[in-house]
């Protein structure tokens, strides 16, 4: 058993393995597919069982964590990521200084824009603290052999020592989320058999047995590595007579390269590129012919389309707040006719037409569930790209920023540990991890990042996850006074109406009826 491991099995041997394992009031959504509970993951970080040096140098003898400075000048798998988040910074500030006068551009509370201190990511102060722990199973159709991931999540912190030598700690506005394989074909247990993906799972339905999170001692442990995953809250504008407040998320993808042993700048996972497509037409219509071809539509259908990489965008801004509805969402504009404003809008890359035809054809032949109109298909175009999910029902550009633990007593904004998008999805989640303990084939298929599927249970009735106070449901008489198809099932609790939200021409909020 590597140490890691040893110290992770010895840090729930210490807390008498009988840790409440999720918050209260979520507990039921989250059980078998998160960790959340901020007293255990106080004691897994405090404990170095799952700092990110304790899981990428396991033989390393000291018995604390790194902070940044250390963390990414020793750690020779990282060494490739602060030039890569410094060349797009450089690159977001140029585009900045075309809406705002270069001088009110900087980092500290003088500036009309304010940016994220860099500096952070190269102090002695500031490490990254264990926010949370992911099963993601239900990711196996990108790669069935490892039968999906699972993700340990940290955010950056920065420590202050006090006149008596105590710490203050702060939270900061950037999570690094470290992909882990949930297991290696080629892993066996501790009797020389395969692991499977249903033992896997069992292990997190069970909450039990520790070591299924991050592999077997049996098996090279960065066999299990798969990527890490960057956000962070590049720049922030406070409301001013000028313009509404605002703020921008810069996320980033560092996959592992087991021949280096490096992590290395990687193609976000459907996060197309748009200036690059609507800048080449060859790129152009390989892109529509491809979307459109009947199997990758009906997989863009369930939300499990994989799309090429030569597509794909190294980078992407998420811009919060974002509108209910998805033209009002920022990174596919262009992309659909009437869209936008300049490139793009006069030679949009699909038409209504193209869209209305192929959902047509692909309603003949049975392939659609959630995609029934343009207004679907532009929804989905958007939500199942990094960026247009990142502003879909999140936490400003947030999906999962953790339990603030480090306080002593944490203000009511940082009691929730996710956005309402992670908490909705919990059902399907968990569904797929029964199927897999139950040796089944799972369901990979997922609704609009707005409305869950509830997969026939009744847990999330009367929730705003679903249908209760402030979720988000159909605007009934929209437009021409027709029900898009796309959202008619999107309906409110008894008691609540749908009502109009953020200029929203199809999707609104549920709300106490007033008269």
């Amino acid at each position: 058993m590597s140490r890691a491991l040893r110290i992770l099995v010895a840090a729930v041997v210490l807390l008498g393995g009988t840790v409440s394992l999720f918050a209260a009031d979520n507990a039921p959504l989250t059980r078998g597919t998160a960790i959340t509970d901020p007293d255990l993951l106080r004691k897994l970080d405090q404990h170095d069982a799952l700092t990110i040096s304790r899981l990428l140098w396991p033989e390393r003898n000291a018995d604390f964590p790194l902070t940044t400075d250390l963390l990414f000048s020793q750690l020779s798998q990282l060494k490739g990521i602060p030039p890569a988040i410094d060349a797009e910074f450089d690159r977001y500030i140029i585009g900045q200084k075309a809406a705002y006068p270069i001088e009110t551009i900087g980092v500290g509370e003088g500036f009309d824009v304010q940016l994220f201190d860099r500096a952070n990511l190269k102090s002695r102060d500031t490490r990254f603290v264990l926010a949370g722990i992911v099963n993601r199973m239900d990711r196996a159709y990108v790669a069935e052999d490892s039968c999906g991931e699972i993700r340990l999540i940290y955010r950056l912190a920065h420590f202050e020592t006090r006149p008596d030598g105590g710490k203050n700690a702060t939270r900061l506005p950037m999570t690094l989320n470290l992909v882990m394989k949930a297991r290696d074909a080629r892993q066996t247990d501790a009797n020389g058999k395969p692991v499977t993906c249903a033992e896997v799972a069992r292990r997190w339905l069970d909450n039990g047995d520790w070591q299924g999170l991050i592999g077997s001692s049996s098996y090279p442990y960065d066999a299990m590595l798969d990527r890490i995953e960057t956000n962070i809250q590049i720049s922030i504008a406070p409301k001013s007579a000028l313009h509404d407040f605002r703020s921008d998320y810069l996320l980033k993808v560092f996959k592992y390269n087991a021949a280096t042993k490096q992590f290395e700048e990687s193609t976000l996972e459907n996060q197309i590129d748009r200036d690059r497509i609507l800048a080449d037409d060859a790129l152009r219509r390989d892109f529509k012919a491809w979307l459109l071809a009947p199997d990758n539509l009906r997989e863009f259908d369930r939300g499990t389309v994989l799309i090429p990489e030569k597509f794909l965008a190294k980078a992407a801004v998420v811009l919060t707040p974002a509108g209910l509805d998805a033209s009002a969402l920022q990174p596919e504009f262009g992309m659909m006719q009437g869209e936008g404003k300049g490139e793009g809008k006069d030679n949009p890359v699909f038409t209504d037409n193209d869209v209305v035809g192929a959902l047509k054809q692909a309603a003949a032949r049975g392939d659609m569930q959630n995609i029934r109109s343009v207004a679907g298909f532009q929804r989905r175009l958007n939500d199942v790209t990094c960026a247009g999910c990142h502003q879909t029902r999140g936490i400003g550009g947030f999906h999962f920023p953790g339990v603030d633990w480090l306080a002593d007593k944490p203000s009511n904004s940082t009691i929730v540990p996710a956005s309402p998008h992670f908490f909705g999805d919990q059902l399907r989640r968990r569904d797929i991890l029964t199927a897999f303990a139950a040796g089944k084939r799972p369901d990979f298929s997922r609704g609009f990042a707005s409305r869950p599927q509830t997969r026939g249970s009744g847990e999330l009735a009367g929730t705003e996850y679903q249908d209760g106070w402030g979720a988000h449901c159909s605007l009934q008489n929209a437009g021409s006074g027709a029900p898009d198809r796309s959202f008619t099932s999107w309906s409110c609790a008894k008691g609540l109406t749908c009502q109009a939200a953020a200029a929203s021409s199809r999707i609104g909020m549920c709300f106490i009826k007033t008269r």
